[in-house]
Order: C-alpha cells, then structure tokens, then sequence
C-alpha cells in the first residue's frame, strides 16, 4: 500500500470513528498525477448526493504533459465507488447523528488501483484539540525519554 496523498488537517480537526475504503473514478492524466505526488486533501470532504458518493475539494493538479483539450477540471468532484449498503449506513449516520465524512488518504492498492481512505468522523471543539496537542507532546517527550535511558545517557 503506497500513499499518494494524506489528510493531517483531518486527523487534528475531527476524531475519527470509523474508517471505509472506497474506489475512486479518475482519468488516466489524474491517476499519472497522483503518482507524482501532485494532489492535496486539505480541505476535501465527502457528499452523498441522490444515493451516490463524491470526494468534494480534493485539488488533483494536471500535468503540463497533458493535452490541452483533456485537462480535467482540477477541483471536480470525484465519484467514490463503495456498496450500496455501505452508503446508506454512512447516509443514516451522517443524517441522524450529525457526523460528517472526511478523506483520509488516497493511496495505490496491492492491484495498483488507486483507493481512498475515508472515515466516519465527529468535529472536535477548540479544547479537544488543545488535549490532543497535549497528549502528543507528552508522547513524544515520554518516547525521547525511554530512548535516552535505553542508550545509557542518563
């Protein structure tokens, strides 16, 4: 499983309750430039719009290689692929308990399809994300610490 594009503004603005994986509708010069690296999921969510999935936001760049007449719009809305019952749970959720679906990743399968991670997430106040920073901090320090104690420097 290789990444081609993460969300980190996700992780830090929502907490994440359940994860999907879904197929994703590309054309060829949008597939080549993901495996460049050229995409960005900063500020993409998803929609179900009349049964059907979309990847809003998602800014996918085009390569200057690509023939003018088919560059592809580069903030389209992309169709995500998932069963239908996956998408009515997700719709009930979304819908009676007020949580929003964010993408996670877009990454190459082990069939070298191009997948997206989506999750099932719930916002977080301005105090939850001061916690997380929080407890990250402490992680981080506590790992530094054991590490420096296992190398015999103190």
């Amino acid at each position: 499983m290789k990444d081609l594009a993460r969300n980190k503004k996700a992780l830090h603005d929502f907490s994440i309750l359940e994860t999907f994986e879904a197929g994703i509708v590309l054309k060829g010069s949008e597939v080549k430039s993901l495996r460049m690296g050229r995409a960005n999921l900063k500020d993409s969510f998803v929609r179900i719009i009349k049964g059907e999935m979309f990847l809003l936001g998602a800014h996918i760049s085009y390569l200057e290689s690509t023939n003018a007449h088919f560059r592809p719009d580069e903030k389209a809305p992309r169709k995500l692929l998932m069963h239908k019952k996956q998408i009515d749970k997700l719709f009930g959720s979304v819908s009676k308990d007020g949580l929003t679906i964010v993408a996670l990743a877009l990454y190459l399968n082990e069939k070298n399809k191009v997948k997206a991670k989506i999750a099932l997430a719930k916002g977080k106040n301005i105090h939850d994300k001061r916690e997380t920073l929080k407890k990250k901090d402490a992680d981080r320090e506590a790992r530094a610490a054991m590490s420096n104690f296992s190398k015999g420097k103190i």
